[in-house]
Formats: C-alpha cells, sequence, structure tokens
C-alpha cells in the first residue's frame, strides 16, 4: 500500500491443516488493566501529511485512508497489537482438505451503522465491485493476489463479476474459494479493500455515498465530519457489536502538510500523535523518553523509474540507472537527516518482513567511494558527464523531509553530471501522476498489506496495479506466479529481489522505522506489530496522576 512520508506473524494460522477449523478466541477491545483509573476526556487526536484521497474500502490506495477505514469498516479479520489476527466480522474458519475453499462463519449480531446486520452478501458484494473494471480500482489486483477462483478473468472483464470465487452460503455463512493453497490468505483479509460495503447504500447515493450524511458502515465508529485537506471527526458507533467494550469515544484527524508544524502543534496539546520530523528523534528522545518512540515499520521508499514508453529515453538504459542508484549515499540520508532508526536498503522488501531472507546484493557491500567511481564509470559510458550532464526530474508529495531527502539525491547525483530538477506536488496531483506515467523518477514508498515478502514483490509483476514505472520482465513474472504454489517460496523470492537489482527499475534508499511522538496517556498502540496496524477501539486514555 503507497504511503505519503501498512505483524502478521508466520505463526498466526500454523494450526490450519489440511481441512482444521480455527476457534478464534473471542476478541476483546480495550483491555484496560485492572487498577488503571480512565481519563474523562476518551477522545484521540492524530496527524495526517495529506488530505485523505478517498473513504470507500475499494478505492483507497495509501495507508493513511486505510487507518480511517479501519475505524468506519470492519473486515473478517483485525488484528492484535502483536499482529496476530483476531475476530473480526468472522468469529472462524475452516479449510477443505485441499486447501482451497475457506467457510467463514459470521458472528450475528454484526451490525452496520444504520442498525442492519451485516451479511455475508455484504461481502460478496463488496469483493466483487473490487474485482469489476467498472469499479476501476488500483487495487483489484489484490483479488487476483488472494488467489480468489476466476479473478484474473473477472479482472480482465473476460468473465462475468459473478464467476469470482465467492459465495453467500446464507447470511452468516461465507465460502470463499481459492485456486492454489495459500498459507497467508487469512492474513490478507484484514486489509481495507476486502472490508464489506452495502450495495443499496451505495446504488441510491452514487458517488457521493461516502459523504457523512450518506456513509454506513460497519465498524467501531461513524464518519461525523470530514472537511477535506482539513480534519475527519470520528464518534463511537453505538451499533457496533462491541460497542460495549469500546472506551475511545472521538478520533480525530488532522490534515498539516508541515511536519515541523505538526510537531509544533503536538508540543502545543493539539495532537495526540504526530510524525518526528527528519532528524529531531535523537533530541525529543532525551527530553521527553515517555513519548517518543521508534520501532520497525513495514514500509520501503525509494525512487521509482519510469522505464515505460513514457519515461525519459535515458532511463531505458540499466547501466544509467545503476549508476543513479549507486550514487545516493543512504548512510548519510539515515545517519545525518533522518536519525530515527530507519536502516539503508539496497534491496525492495523490508527488512523485518516475516521468513524474509535477505539476498546477496553485491552493491551493498561495496564502500560508497567504490559506487561512486562505478556510477561515474557507466555515466560515463553511456555519454554523460559534468560537461554533457543528464538532465532528469524527480517528484516528490509535499513534506519537509521528502524535501530534504531530493535535495540530498540532487548533492549526490552533480558531481557526476546529473541534474536532478525537484518537483514537489500535493499527494493527489503525484499520484495522479504516477498513475499515468506522467514523471521520470518520483518519490514512492509502499508498506506491506500483509506480513509477508509478496506483498512487496508483486507490485512489480506485469499484472500489478501499482507497477507505475512499467518495469515488466519475463523471468520475473514466472518467478512470483510459481512463488504461489511453491512449498518454500524464499528461493523465489531471492532470485525476484536479484532481478531488481540487476534491473535496478527503483532506486532503493531506506526500510522504514515509525518515529513518532505519542501522548503519554494514550493507550492501547501497538508496539510490537512491524505492520503497525491500529484501531480505535483498542485505545484508552489514563487519568493523570
Amino acid at each position: 500500500m503507497s504511503i505519503k512520508n501498512i505483524t502478521r506473524t508466520a505463526s498466526t494460522f500454523a494450526l490450519l491443516a489440511a481441512g482444521a477449523g480455527l476457534l478464534a478466541t473471542p476478541l476483546q477491545a480495550a483491555e484496560v488493566p485492572d487498577g488503571v483509573t480512565l481519563a474523562e476526556d476518551q477522545s484521540y487526536t492524530f496527524w495526517l501529511l495529506d488530505a485523505i484521497k478517498s473513504m470507500d474500502p475499494q478505492i483507497n490506495t495509501d495507508v493513511e485512508g486505510s487507518d480511517i477505514l479501519r475505524n468506519l469498516f470492519e473486515g473478517l479479520y483485525n488484528e492484535d497489537a502483536s499482529g496476530a489476527l483476531v475476530p473480526g466480522v468472522a468469529l472462524s474458519h475452516e479449510l477443505s482438505d485441499d486447501g482451497l475453499t475457506y467457510t467463514f462463519k459470521l458472528r450475528p449480531e454484526a451490525r452496520w451503522s444504520d442498525g442492519e446486520p451485516v451479511t455475508a452478501q455484504d461481502f460478496v458484494y463488496a469483493w466483487r465491485r473490487l474485482a469489476d473494471p467498472a469499479t476501476a480500482s488500483e487495487y483489484a489486483w489484490y483479488m487476483e493476489l488472494m488467489q480468489l477462483a476466476n479473478a484474473p478473468e473477472v479482472i480482465a472483464g473476460d468473465k462475468p463479476v459473478e464467476a469470482l470465487g465467492v459465495t453467500a452460503v446464507d447470511d452468516h455463512t461465507l465460502e470463499v474459494k481459492i485456486t492454489t493453497p495459500l498459507p497467508y490468505f487469512p492474513q490478507m483479509l484484514a486489509h481495507a479493500s476486502t472490508f464489506p460495503v452495502r450495495q443499496d447504500v451505495i446504488e441510491a447515493a452514487g458517488d457521493n455515498w461516502t459523504l457523512p450524511e450518506n456513509l454506513v458502515g460497519n465498524g467501531a465508529y461513524v464518519l461525523k465530519e470530514h472537511i477535506l485537506g482539513e480534519r475527519v471527526e470520528m464518534e463511537k458507533s453505538d451499533s457496533y457489536w462491541d460497542a460495549e467494550n469500546t472506551v475511545m469515544t472521538t478520533l480525530t484527524a488532522l490534515t498539516i502538510n508541515d511536519v515541523n508544524q505538526g510537531l509544533t502543534r503536538y508540543l502545543a496539546g493539539e495532537l495526540d500523535r504526530v510524525n518526528v520530523p527528519a532528524g529531531q528523534y535523537p533530541r525529543l528522545k532525551k527530553e521527553r523518553p515517555d513519548e517518543a518512540t521508534s520501532l520497525p515499520y513495514s514500509c520501503s521508499y525509494i525512487y521509482m523509474m519510469n522505464v515505460g514508453e513514457k519515461g525519459p529515453e535515458a532511463l531505458k538504459d540499466v547501466n544509467v540507472r545503476k549508476a543513479l542508484s549507486y550514487a545516493i549515499n543512504r548512510d548519510v540520508i539515515v545517519d545525518n537527516i533522518l536519525r530515527g532508526g530507519q536502516k539503508a536498503s539496497y534491496n525492495w522488501t523490508h527488512w523485518a518482513t516475516a521468513g524474509f531472507e535477505m539476498p546477496q546484493i553485491d552493491y551493498a557491500g561495496w564502500s560508497q567511494e567504490e559506487r561512486m567511481n562505478k556510477a561515474r564509470e557507466l555515466l560515463e559510458e553511456a555519454g554523460y558527464s559534468p560537461s554533457n550532464p543528464l538532465e532528469l526530474e524527480l517528484n516528490y508529495n509535499t513534506s519537509e523531509d521528502h524535501k530534504k531527502i531530493a535535495i540530498a539525491a540532487s548533492q549526490f547525483l552533480k558531481p557526476l553530471g546529473v541534474n536532478l530538477t525537484l518537483n514537489n506536488m500535493e499527494w493527489k496531483v503525484h499520484t495522479d501522476r504516477m498513475q499515468a506515467q506522467d514523471f521520470e523518477l518520483a518519490r514512492y514508498a509502499w508498506c506491506g498489506d500483509y506480513n509477508e515478502a509478496s506483498t512487496y514483490l508483486d507490485l512489480f509483476t506485469s499484472y500489478s496495479g501499482h507497477n507505475n514505472g512499467e518495469f515488466f520482465n519475463e523471468e520475473y513474472d514466472r518467478l512470483m506466479k510459481e512463488s504461489k504454489t511453491a512449498q518454500d517460496p524464499q528461493p523465489m523470492y531471492t532470485a525476484a529481489e536479484q532481478i531488481l537489482a540487476e534491473e535496478m527499475p527503483v532506486i532503493p534508499i531506506y526500510h522504514y522505522a515509525k518515529v513518532d511522538m505519542i501522548a503519554s496517556d494514550v493507550k492501547g498502540l501497538p508496539r510490537e506489530n512491524v505492520m503497525q496496524t491500529w484501531y480505535g477501539k483498542d485505545l484508552y486514555r489514563v487519568a493523570e496522576e
């Protein structure tokens, strides 16, 4: 999932031998320890860098949008603070002996915010809608990644949406058919694109169905206000099946495009959570050790290169792409600019991804001097030098941190004869241009949709909905398709990463850490989940001592 600035543990479903049923433990909302006194004010205000592009679960593509949707809607499963799956609308599921049919039992007490029951048909409608070409969802490919029966044909428009492998057996029984056993399939069901939506609501309101006065969700909160680019306000839903155990009554997201202004407003008490601006974590950790946090976060930061037909001719030369990547001094970026626990990256998949084995990538072991010398050599062979510079444009979305990294990148490249023109634009314009292949280089980041390496590596397949740089490689496609049926997919993942290193369609820069200031009286946010998935219903504020 793309991110502006998303641990399912591998063992979560180790009990799912063929035919075994998952009897999930009851989900508890806010787990308030005995003896804790709750604050009178149970509200939580958090920071957003950019406007939420869509409140539609099947249309949203970014992490911050998912943070909102996870509170307004609820899928089959949720995650707990450690990343393990816990019941959402589904109480349990059974898996057929051949590993190809999942039968989910839905909780009968699940309700929409207007009081209507949540049914299996609501999931069928949502999943068909996601795959339907008429929806034009960038996440339609997720149905294909889930290996749903007939998903590729439905997405391509070669079969009707009714052919998709999802069926409502009755109101509280959902049957899903997949084409190959997929051990991490249940983990994929916590993703916002799989959340149910109401057919009658969407048909009645059309494109306006996500407005506060029209939106009907099944999550722990209801949408009360959405001022685009300014604020999103949600209030506790009395219709939610676990409303009795939901402590936090109000969630408010404030859009603040300037990370430094966000920190200022946090320090003034206007926000309960904000990202730490680049370079300020060491100071803040010393001054406010109970509030400054840095945790592993499954996201990777890159510069994507447009190697497709609309891209510049220079980037069609793999040696030029390699030179650009070699010249970026990642240690300077993470140690001198960011300074928040991020790690320099020379590959795509985040280092903390469950079960992932980091491949041996040659240039990762070179000194920066060796990389620069090789970059200079490759550029000179391609005909570029300070006397005959390569002119390129780098787009990035509004953020002081992105700006600092972009300026550093331009400085790293300039001595080699590469002139970067830096273009700053708001998030929506930035992503729209990427989707239209209207860019040369673009700042990009991806957060895992689930905690397994395929969530990263599938992005660069030819059938991906997010391969905006149009890198197409038949061997890469073959490896990723083969990985779906492999008993051990790690060798395919390693080979895929090595293709990315050899073809260099992107410039890896760093692997994320979640670097935040969090009000010390706010409890319930995850600390052990590398996906950093949070739910307002799990939060609570404690009274000041």
